[in-house]
């Protein structure tokens, strides 16, 4: 298929060689993301994004990219999606508090999966800020923008779910409407991508892919079968896997799917959500995917010359999230990285191959030929039931995130962070937004994680709830074909995100599954 006449109907870059290989590339970076910490035992560590970032500081990749550091995003711009009390809760419980408020504990789904720790807050608000600036500079000419620390999927209107907060994803989506007619949501982690298809469940402005492992695994939806609701009918993709997809079958299904996808709906920006834990070995994974073969997804969705967000999302096995999340920032740079690793930091977690790839194992790959060709004919014949790119009317649009006023002892917001200085970040302003004209959103998050635990007990599902980003927005029943959760958030006309009535139906927790981003 032409990728050019393909991505057409979006806001097409300009493209050099084949797919388009330079690129205006911005990357958002707190330095103290690696300071939070879920809590012994807890298989979330926020370590891996400062691991990353050293990564692409010795491979001399941040002197490619623009450099931020993130604004913290307000509580009025989390709650464009999430509920005012749930963001209040978010904002006034600490571990020594917690205990007085088992009640909204309970309620918000916030306890065990979704631990309170120190900085919980301001954790959220940096890797929210970081997500909504990276869209607001998408707006304003970027081409990629890249913010490991974000895409925590399963965050709901007014619950946290799977390690997950703040929904930073729709957060982000739901800024890049205020320029384009489309977003399209891609999500490659192993987990099923459900706050965010719950979010956009029942609206044509935003079509919501993901491609994950599903059976008897949290948080147990993505069925083939649910596929969008009202005018979001058929926005709705979804690609169940079994254990041990390979590199070769993950391929078979991701080009053909999302080439039809860009041809048919013609986003104006893309938003891919990079979840490390379908790589081979992950600790709560449980596909056989290489790097390289990850990086793919992101190489293919690149060559379409259309804005793109890269997110992070899930990853466990933390020197592989690392080695792919730096491997995937020279795809989006257009560099090919050395295999042999620099010497960094973290130097001592990748031995003791010290390289930047890792062989796949050899486990079974329990998705036969046929299974893969089902879903394909399946999901492609879905497609061809969407009118092309639907044409749709824009209101008056809405002004752009605004960021605080930097202070005036500030550095110059216009330095950008110097390469070398890498973990110094701590003692100097590394990472200061460039151009306030972006007004990028801000949010400081901060996450840790904790040890080699391969589980996190329960199923808990958190429902964040969401108050559209733009003024009318109204609630839909994240529940696919059946309302499971009335916490969702989805837009019906242009700039109009509905909420519905509190109440919904939570899915039984499923013990043994592990919420995860």
């Amino acid at each position: 298929m032409d990728l050019s006449s393909a991505g057409s109907g979006g806001n097409s870059l300009p493209s050099v060689g084949p797919d388009g290989q330079k690129r205006r590339v911005c990357y958002f970076y707190d330095p103290e993301v690696g300071n939070y910490y879920y809590g012994q035992g807890h298989p979330m560590k926020p370590q891996r994004i400062r691991m990353t970032h050293s990564l692409l500081a010795r491979y001399g990749l941040l002197n490619q990219m623009q450099v931020y550091r993130p604004n913290p995003a307000r509580d009025r711009d989390l709650c464009r999606f999430h509920a005012d009390d749930y963001i209040n809760f978010l904002r006034s419980v600490t571990p020594e508090t917690q205990q007085d408020q088992i009640r909204l504990l309970k309620r918000f789904n916030v306890g065990e999966d979704c631990p309170v720790f120190d900085g919980l807050y301001s954790f959220c608000q940096t890797y929210a800020g970081a997500s909504v600036g990276g869209a607001v500079k998408l707006n304003h000419g970027h081409d990629i923008a890249i913010n490991w620390s974000g895409g925590l999927h399963h965050a709901k209107k007014c619950e946290a779910s799977g390690f997950c907060y703040v929904n930073d994803i729709v957060l982000a989506i739901l800024e890049l409407l205020k320029h384009h007619e489309r977003v399209l949501y891609v999500d490659i982690d192993i987990h099923h991508g459900d706050g965010v298809e719950e979010a956009f469940y029942t609206t044509d402005r935003v079509m919501t892919v993901s491609f994950h492992k599903f059976g008897d695994y949290f948080p147990g939806t993505g069925d083939i079968r649910d596929i969008g609701h009202s005018k979001g009918k058929y926005y709705s993709l979804n690609v169940p896997l079994d254990d041990g997809i390979d590199d070769e079958s993950y391929q078979s299904l991701f080009k053909p799917i999302m080439g039809k996808v860009m041809e048919v709906f013609r986003p104006g920006a893309v938003v891919l959500q990079c979840g490390a834990d379908s790589l081979s070995g992950d600790r709560l994974g449980g596909f056989n995917l290489s790097i390289r073969g990850h990086a793919e997804c992101v190489k293919y969705m690149r060559s379409f010359n259309v804005p793109l967000l890269l997110l992070g999302g899930g990853g466990y096995t933390i020197r592989n999230v690392a080695r792919c999340w730096c491997y995937e920032t020279g795809v989006a740079l257009g560099q090919e990285l050395e295999d042999k690793m620099p010497v960094n930091e973290y130097y001592e977690y990748f031995g003791p191959d010290y390289t930047l790839h890792v062989a796949p194992s050899n486990m079974e790959n329990k998705n036969t030929r046929h299974q893969l060709d089902d879903i394909r004919s399946k999901l492609l014949d879905n497609l061809s039931k969407l009118r092309h790119a639907p044409s749709i009317q824009f209101q008056e649009r809405l002004p752009d995130t605004e960021l605080p006023e930097p202070d005036e002892d500030q550095e110059d917001p216009d330095e950008r962070h110097d390469p070398d200085s890498d973990m110094e970040m701590d003692d100097h302003k590394a990472v200061e937004e460039s151009t306030r004209r972006s007004n990028i959103l801000g949010v400081r998050v901060k996450i840790e994680f904790g040890e080699n635990e391969t589980k996190v007990q329960d199923a808990s599902r958190v429902t964040s709830e969401h108050r559209g980003l733009e003024p009318m927005v109204e609630d839909i029943g994240p529940s696919k074909q059946a309302p499971a959760d009335a916490n969702a958030m989805a837009i019906d006309e242009p700039g109009n995100v509905k909420n519905e009535p509190e109440g919904s139906t939570k899915l039984p927790d499923q013990p043994g599954m592990y919420h995860k981003p």
